[in-house]
């Protein structure tokens, strides 16, 4: 059992607390906001029961779950003894800085210093630290207790060994790490997610297919495979002869498309007018945090069911 330091406790520092007690760790919560640590932990009761009646908790009950975590007034308090720490605070370097600074100064030598940052280069904020080596960004798809993948991302000081400990960590939690060489904006999960909102956003701006049709071609269609395996591994299987089969067959299509693609839509522009209001008239605005609600237990059955499945058929 490890001793974890969440620090920041909103949506992704409560998802990590879950994330990590469900792994057996000793979780201690601190924010900012003294009242953030008890709303995180009364959230986190209000989603076990689902979590435990879809065999998401590692096999711990509720109760021994919620047992793990502990609010803390003090940062100093927080970090004492701590093996891994997260932080979670607003994407703003500024504040980043400023904490990472404490963190440096305040928690034990030995950990693992870590930002969930989605944005943020590792090396703007930990240049200045005197122990920067243990200082990495590790980035969920939030939330992680449900979503898997988390990106392990060096600073170009960060060690070898800072980098090993945080993937062994989260793969003794459950979690899928997604171990980058170095450090580029945009990681890898936000690049690859910016490239399909791109075209998604170029396909309703040109008059091309609605919202919901675009929707629709990844729920109904690529992402019942993407759920499972991966872009390589779905082109692999997608030609008779495997991946180099596929490049020699299908390249010059998608040679043809990129020219078409040079070209940005503004997000903001007229067309979110139009994106606005198709999902607007689909869900209303006084129906989003139902349908977030909805969101998750579908995720929790998807992650049960692809746990069953793995078990049943095979990864």
């Amino acid at each position: 059992m490890a001793r974890v330091a969440v620090v920041g406790s909103g949506f992704i520092g409560r998802a990590w607390a879950i994330t990590f007690a469900r792994a057996g760790h000793d979780v201690a919560l601190w924010d900012e906001n003294p009242e953030a640590p008890h709303r995180a932990i009364d959230f986190i009761a209000s989603v076990t029961p689902d979590l435990a009646a879809n065999d998401l908790l590692g096999g711990a009950s509720p109760e021994a779950l919620l047992a793990r975590l502990r609010a803390e007034k003090t940062l100093a308090a927080a970090l004492a003894d701590a093996d891994h720490v997260q932080e979670n605070a607003p994407e703003r370097l500024d504040v980043k800085k400023a904490i990472f600074s404490g963190l440096d100064r305040l928690a034990p030598q030995s950990a693992v210093l870590a930002s969930s940052s989605s944005a943020i280069l590792p090396s703007r904020f930990t240049e200045h630290l005197a122990h920067r080596h243990r200082c990495l960004v590790i980035h969920p798809i939030n939330p992680p207790y449900l979503i898997p993948a988390a990106e392990v991302v060096p600073a170009p000081w960060t060690a070898p060994e800072t980098v090993e400990r945080a993937r062994a960590f989260l793969v003794a939690a459950g979690q899928a790490p997604i171990v980058m060489k170095r450090e580029l904006d945009g990681f890898v999960m936000n690049r690859m997610q910016g490239a399909l909102l791109e075209e998604a956003f170029r396909l309703v701006a040109d008059g091309f297919a609605s919202v919901e049709d675009v929707d629709v071609g990844i729920r109904e269609g690529l992402a019942l495979r993407w759920s499972f395996m991966g872009p390589f591994e779905t082109i692999d299987l997608n030609a008779p002869a495997g991946v180099r089969d596929y490049v020699e067959r299908y390249q010059g299509i998608y040679a043809t498309l990129f020219e078409q693609m040079q070209r940005r839509v503004d997000w903001a522009g007229p067309v979110l007018v139009q994106i606005e209001g198709e999902r607007r008239a689909k869900l209303p605005a006084n129906q989003l945090v139902e349908r977030q609600k909805w969101r998750d237990r579908r995720l929790m059955a998807l992650a049960a069911q692809k746990r069953h499945a793995a078990r049943d058929i095979g990864t």
